[in-house]
C-alpha cells in the first residue's frame, strides 16, 4: 500500500544524500575520533568539519557547538547543569513545552530548591509577554526555557524579543529549537540566546544525534561523565557517521531554505483550503491555518466527530495508508489527551477529535487530496 506520510513533526524521512554520506563514513572512517593515529585523526577531522559547518550557519564559533544524542539529551544538559552548576533558582516556562523540558524541570523542582513559574497562555498558545517581564523583574537567578516553535500546534515564539528581555534582566535564555532548526534562519550573534537545542531527525537527518549551542563562558558542566569528548562537556565516543549525516542534512536544509519554505507554505495553504471546502465544520486549533501567527510546517485540526468514534480514527487512517498524529509522537502510545491542547482548549473542544498533520518537501498536493477525501469518507 502507498504510504501518505504527514507526521514530519515527529520525524522526517532521511534524504538520499544524507544516507550516502553516512554509509561512506561507516565504510571508510571507522576510527575513534579520540585516537592519535591516522584513522582516528580522519574521524576527528570529519567531526570538526561538521562542527564548523553548523557554527557558520548559526553565526557562532565552532567551540560553542556540542554534539549530543538528540534534543532530549541536550535539553537535559542545559536544564540540569543550569540548576546544579549555574545556581539557577527560578525557571520560567510554559505547560506546553515538550516533555523533554517539562519532565526535566519537574524533576529538578523535586530534587533542588528551584521555583517554577508557568506563563499564562492565550487560546493560540502564545505566552503572556507582560507576565514574563514582570517575573524577570522580581526574581534574580532566573532561566527562561521556551520552545521556538511548538511541536503540536505550531505557535511561534518571538525569540529575539525574549532574548533581549532576558539579557536586560541578566537572566539566562534556553530555547528548544527542535521544530524550527532546518526551517528557520537563526542568527545567534544577533539574537542573544544562551542555549539552543536541535535534533537531526527533524530535518531529514539521522535519528540519535543532535547538538546543543552553548554560549561562550556559560559555565555549563557535563551531566554525563567519562572521557573528555566534546571538550569535556559530553563524554562518550562520538558517533561520527551520524554527526556527518547531521551536517549533510542541515547544510542541504539551509541551502534550500527559501525554496523549501515557499513550497511548504504553498502546501499548507492548499491543505487548509481543501479542508475548509470538503469539511466545512473543521476548526484549526491555535490559528494553525495562519501563516502569520503559525509555522508553515504543520496544521492542527479539530474535526466534527463524536468521542466514541475518535478513538478509531487514527487506526482507520492507518489502514488507508495515512500517517498523522493526535499530538507528540512521545505520547502516541497513550490514551491521554494532548497536554498542549489541554492548556488552550475548553472541555467541550477537548472531547472532539484533534489531529496534527505536518509536512515535508516530499509531500505533494495529490497526497493532500487523498488525505482530505479519506478523512471526509471516515467522518
Amino acid at each position: 500500500m502507498k504510504q501518505f506520510y504527514f507526521d514530519n513533526a515527529a520525524t522526517t524521512p532521511i534524504g538520499k544524500p544524507v544516507v550516502n554520506a553516512i554509509v561512506e563514513v561507516l565504510k571508510y572512517n571507522y576510527g575513534n575520533a579520540s585516537s592519535s593515529y591516522s584513522l582516528g585523526r580522519q574521524s576527528k577531522a570529519l567531526l570538526e568539519t561538521s562542527r564548523k559547518t553548523i557554527a557558520k550557519l548559526f553565526n557562532v564559533s565552532s567551540g560553542e557547538i556540542f554534539f549530543t544524542s538528540g534534543g532530549t539529551e541536550a535539553n537535559n544538559l542545559v536544564l540540569k547543569s543550569a540548576v546544579k552548576d549555574l545556581k539557577i533558582t527560578h525557571i520560567i516556562t510554559t505547560k506546553i513545552e515538550h516533555h523533554a523540558v517539562l519532565h526535566t524541570i519537574q524533576q529538578l523542582e523535586k530534587e533542588h530548591a528551584v521555583t517554577i513559574s508557568y506563563l499564562h497562555l492565550n487560546e493560540f498558545g502564545e505566552i503572556d509577554y507582560v507576565q514574563l517581564k514582570e517575573l524577570l523583574e522580581n526574581r534574580p537567578n532566573s532561566l527562561v526555557s521556551l520552545m521556538h516553535v511548538n511541536n503540536e500546534i505550531g505557535t511561534i515564539l518571538d525569540i529575539e524579543y525574549v532574548a533581549n528581555l532576558c539579557k536586560a534582566h541578566k537572566a539566562l535564555f534556553h530555547t528548544d529549537a527542535v521544530q524550527s532548526v532546518g526551517h528557520y534562519s537563526i542568527d545567534l550573534e544577533k539574537i542573544s540566546i544562551d542555549f539552543l537545542t536541535a535534533s537531526a531527525h527533524k530535518f531529514h537527518g539521522p535519528k540519535g544525534v543532535g547538538f546543543c549551542f552553548v554560549r561562550k563562558q556559560s559555565g555549563l558542566k557535563p551531566i554525563i561523565h567519562g572521557g573528555e569528548q566534546e571538550r569535556g562537556l559530553r563524554a562518550g565516543t562520538e558517533c561520527v557517521h551520524n554527526i556527518v549525516g547531521l551536517e549533510k542534512a542541515i547544510a542541504i536544509a539551509y541551502k534550500n531554505l527559501k525554496t523549501d519554505r515557499d513550497y511548504l507554505k504553498e502546501l499548507k495553504i492548499y491543505f487548509v483550503n481543501k479542508l475548509k471546502k470538503e469539511i466545512p465544520k473543521v476548526v484549526f486549533n491555535a490559528n494553525s491555518d495562519s501563516l502569520k501567527q503559525n509555522t508553515f510546517t504543520l496544521i492542527n485540526v479539530r474535526l466534527p466527530l463524536s468521542e466514541d468514534k475518535s478513538n478509531m480514527l487514527l487506526f482507520q487512517l492507518d489502514l488507508k495508508g495515512v500517517a498523522c498524529s493526535r499530538g507528540s509522537a512521545c505520547q502516541s502510545g497513550s490514551n491521554k489527551k494532548s497536554h498542549v491542547l489541554s492548556e488552550i482548549l475548553n472541555d467541550d473542544a477537548l472531547k472532539q477529535t484533534s489531529l496534527r498533520f505536518s509536512f515535508s518537501i516530499f509531500n505533494t498536493k495529490e497526497e493532500i487530496d487523498y488525505v482530505v477525501n479519506t478523512l471526509k469518507d471516515l467522518l
